[in-house]
């Protein structure tokens, strides 16, 4: 059983950033694709980047595309989304999830962390 813990989220103004942390238990935690979704109030659950086991391929909504980037240190079992230029419509609480299948499908990924508010002010 894999647990991921978030942290990182806060009250930031429209252009600013910030750093969401993903940190990671279990068997195996660092041999599985990692994604960051979020879920705002009345939208849908919707995928924000991914990055593969090793860190070496990742995809990206076009959405955040040039402005989130995603990495992960398999050392330290920790997934980061470093989100830079924040806008009020990326204000949603933040998933970090694991799993093996699709890189963009929520139903694909098999472990959830709690999330975290990410709140951005204009």
């Amino acid at each position: 059983q894999v647990q991921l813990v978030e942290s990182g989220g806060g009250l930031v103004q429209a252009g600013g950033s910030l750093r969401l942390s993903c940190a990671a238990s279990g068997p195996s935690s660092s041999g599985y694709r990692m994604g960051w979704f979020r879920k705002a109030p009345g939208k849908e659950r919707e995928f924000v980047p991914a990055i593969s086991s090793l860190g070496r391929s990742s995809a990206y909504a076009d959405s955040v595309k040039g402005r989130f980037t995603i990495s992960r240190d398999n050392a330290k079992n920790t997934v980061y989304l470093q989100m830079n230029s924040l806008k009020p419509e990326d204000t949603a609480v933040y998933y970090c999830a694991a799993g093996s299948g699709g890189w963009s499908t929520w139903l694909s990924y098999d472990y959830w962390g709690q999330g975290t508010q990410v709140t951005v002010s204009s």
